[in-house]
């Protein structure tokens, strides 16, 4: 990983899921990663099988200039690598293994732009893993950027990260600050949480938490 975003959320899933294979979504408190809510998006697999965006920080609806509520994964992506994307994050939910992407962001003429993906299981409510947390971050900031919306991104290299590898990475991470206050007894939901986190837009939708 070579994002600083990326290195911080796959520890604090790290640090959530403790001896499990994979953190429940209710444990995620967004003030603990408060400064990094913007690349953060939340993906969850619907009855049908597709899985779409839950919610989607703003960089990332920046990024492409347009509210990501309730749209595909897959469809971010280069037309002919949608089922391979569309696999490679359903094998996520069901291997219950994490994994960090590589990629090109095109936005029109302008030089691809390096990004880095990092996708995390999550169990839902009900208990099943059908959920992601993940992030997308570009890697450089070339003076296009926020001005031309990116059109779709290419995927390049995938790895499955090691768990027990990566924790001798995590030794040198940022440190992440821990509110002192209690949290309000009233609406200790997700979305109750993120409103109060004014750095993420929160789009409605899906099932109920």
């Amino acid at each position: 990983m070579r994002s600083k975003t990326t290195i911080e959320i796959y520890a604090y899933w790290d640090e959530l899921r403790g001896h499990r294979d994979v953190p429940a979504r209710g444990q995620i408190e967004p003030a603990h990663v408060r400064h990094i809510l913007p690349d953060l998006f939340i993906l969850e697999k619907t009855p049908r099988g597709e899985i779409r965006f839950r919610l989607a920080g703003t960089r990332i609806c920046a990024l492409f200039a347009r509210e990501l509520r309730g749209s595909r994964f897959d469809a971010l992506w280069l037309g002919e690598q949608t089922t391979r994307i569309e696999r490679i994050a359903g094998d996520v939910m069901a291997q219950k293994a994490p994994v960090v992407l590589t990629a090109a962001a095109i936005a029109g003429a302008a030089d691809p732009l390096a990004s880095e993906l990092v996708l995390l299981p999550l169990k839902s409510p009900e208990g099943r893993v059908d959920r992601i947390i993940g992030a997308l971050v570009p890697l450089s900031r070339p003076h296009w950027l926020g001005a031309t919306p990116v059109n779709f991104l290419e995927l390049g290299a995938m790895r499955r990260l090691d768990m027990d590898a990566a924790g001798v990475l995590l030794q040198n991470r940022p440190a992440t600050s821990r509110p002192s206050h209690p949290r309000p007894a009233a609406d200790t939901s997700l979305s109750g949480a993120i409103r109060r986190v004014l750095h993420l837009r929160v789009f409605e939708g899906g099932r109920r938490d």
